[in-house]
């Protein structure tokens, strides 16, 4: 794993291991933050292991609030471990750490249970759909994220986010550069 890619995780790790030590109400909105901030480095990084680490803390953000005590206290222990076998680089035990985390996540609650997939699926496209405003294409945000294309087009069709973007260059001096570049002249 490259050593800025390990540096993002245990950050993100770290972060959402303080977030979740003292159960609040603001831990919800904080793992929204945290996730937007992970999402940020999958944009930058492109990386699998980021996506993994971006899905899970937005995964959390959803249902956090509704996990029984024993598996959220479990769940704690089971990052800090992930983050613990990361830092001593033993990437075999910080696989399975994470692949225990969305264990927890899918047995912790039957209504959880019905949903985790929606979950996933849900934050798979809309973190894809804030790659795509990052200026990636649908396939590369699609393709990062485990997608279709058409899982992420049928969800880009119904919001009106990509409508209100504005142009920072004018049509004009964009069209100029262009043959400049080309060596038209006009």
């Amino acid at each position: 794993m490259d050593v800025e890619i390990k540096k993002e995780i245990l950050d993100i790790l770290g972060q959402t291991i303080e977030i979740l030590e003292q159960k609040e109400e603001k831990d919800v909105e904080e793992l929204k933050e945290l996730s937007n901030h992970g999402i940020d480095d999958v944009a930058l990084h492109k990386n699998l292991d980021l996506i993994s680490i971006a899905v899970l803390v937005y995964s959390l953000y959803k249902i956090a609030a509704v996990l029984p005590q024993e598996d959220y206290l479990q769940l704690v222990n089971k990052i800090k471990t992930a983050k613990q076998c990361l830092q001593e680089r033993d990437l075999g035990k910080y696989n399975q750490s994470i692949k225990a985390l969305f264990q927890i996540i899918k047995k912790s609650n039957a209504k959880i249970k019905v949903h985790l997939q929606d979950v996933l699926h849900a934050a798979r496209v809309k973190k894809s759909a804030i790659l795509l405003e990052k200026g990636l294409s649908i396939g590369q945000a699609a393709g990062l994220m485990g997608l279709s294309n058409w899982d992420l087009q049928s969800y880009v069709g119904k919001t009106t986010s990509f409508e209100q973007q504005q142009e920072k260059v004018p049509a004009k001096t964009r069209v100029q550069t262009a043959l400049k570049i080309f060596g038209v002249k006009y």
